[in-house]
């Protein structure tokens, strides 16, 4: 009997694919002068966003569009309710892992670790590499628990060693917050423990979409600030905007894959398209109270973002699955595939830049040319992803 396979939806990987691409690009914005305020992050006092601001929450749809998928493929290798608990465990603590480290790096005091803040991220994010690579069933299984553990002692070291704050407010490793991959590292957990108990059961998943939904208004409207225990739960899924965005994905598939199995691809596009509508009516219906902000998470932003993030992946599918032009998308494809990968990949670009002292001409970092470099880069960045992943690099959680 031949073993299952996986099934792969091309539209989510090549969604994937664009969100980190953009997300590469955006977070070298800062790097550049004099360019159009609509493309960067809006500040937190502002009613507003720029399309930096959507491409996180994009990422954190696309993550809860996989997990359907994931989990339906374990299941049908006979992996049973507890073992997918657990890899799910596991995914979580390793990108919670990542995020904390990478965090801690941007506020290092450099002195006081007696570390380089681009040396400290460079040498983190080689030992995630270096625990979390697929390493080939053919090496020795020995060499390779011993370079996970020589991973897993080297960043003992930095925590133990680590430094922030000034004066006589120096302290140690700590949650300074949980940076990126740890807000996704939380916002999977919940969401891909719930569907896993769902044992897919569609109302399960509304119910959790809405209830997050909810919790996110409840949170900006003062409902439950009075409910401390609840507060500071809530408070690393964003109160709950987090996981609206990954259970807002995994509803998506699942429609998804309730009408591709009919082949009602025509009906499917509709009813996405009607969805997003809706949720675009209730984000500019909910600004009214508390604005459109990323960095305060507010209703709006949620909805309007999830609208977006559904459009996009309409737009995806027509040209990929019902046009057939993959092929389109081909420069980019090594983001879709190995994505953690080329998230880390600018960490070392960075430490290059300025451990050697580099430097570019005044112009290139400028209006339209600088924009022109900044996606320059994060094509160039993809391709090295592409490259290494040929040369046996891979990261797999």
């Amino acid at each position: 009997m031949n073993p299952p396979r996986q099934i792969r939806v091309v539209s989510i990987d090549i969604l994937r694919a664009l969100t980190m691409t953009l997300m590469i690009f955006v977070n070298d914005l800062w790097s550049l002068t004099n360019i159009p305020g609509w493309l960067e992050h809006s500040a937190a006092a502002e009613d507003g966003m720029g399309l930096a601001d959507t491409v996180f929450p994009a990422f954190l749809f696309i993550t809860g569009m996989a997990i359907p998928l994931s989990v339906n493929y374990r299941r049908s290798k006979g992996d049973n309710s507890p073992q997918i608990l657990l890899h799910i465990l596991l995914r979580s603590v390793a990108l919670l892992s990542m995020g904390l480290f990478l965090v801690n790096g941007e506020y290092i005091n450099e002195a006081a670790t007696g570390m380089n803040r681009v040396v400290w991220n460079g040498i983190c994010c080689t030992c995630f590499i270096l625990l979390w690579n697929t390493w080939p069933k053919k090496k020795n299984k020995l060499l390779t628990n011993l370079i996970k553990v020589a991973a897993i002692i080297i960043l003992a070291i930095l925590a133990w060693f680590y430094r922030s704050g000034e004066g006589s407010g120096i302290t140690g490793f700590a949650t300074q917050w949980w940076g990126i991959l740890g807000l996704i590292g939380w916002a999977y957990l919940v969401s891909a423990v719930i569907f896993t108990l769902s044992e897919n059961r569609f109302a399960v998943i509304l119910f959790a979409w809405l209830l997050f939904n909810l919790l996110c208004i409840a949170s900006h409207a003062g409902w439950i600030s009075s409910f401390r225990i609840l507060k500071t739960m809530i408070s690393p899924l964003g109160d709950g905007s987090m996981p609206a965005f990954v259970t807002g994905g995994v509803l998506m598939t699942m429609l998804f894959l309730h009408f591709r199995s009919k082949n009602e691809n025509r009906k499917m596009i509709g009813i996405f398209f009607i969805l997003a509508i809706i949720l675009l009516i209730l984000g500019f219906y909910t600004r009214t109270f508390w604005g459109i902000s990323k960095i305060r998470a507010t209703p709006a932003w949620v909805c309007i973002c999830s609208a977006i993030s559904i459009i996009a992946f309409i737009i995806v599918y027509w040209i990929a699955d019902l046009k057939s032009k993959v092929d389109w998308f081909t420069i980019i494809k090594p983001a879709g595939t190995n994505t953690l990968l080329c998230y880390l990949l600018p960490y070392y670009a960075y430490a290059l830049v300025v451990l050697l002292h580099l430097s570019l001409p005044g112009v290139l970092l400028t209006g339209y040319i600088g924009l022109i470099k900044s996606f320059l880069f994060s094509l160039l960045i993809v391709n090295i992803t592409g490259l290494t992943g040929k040369a046996g690099v891979s990261l797999k959680l």
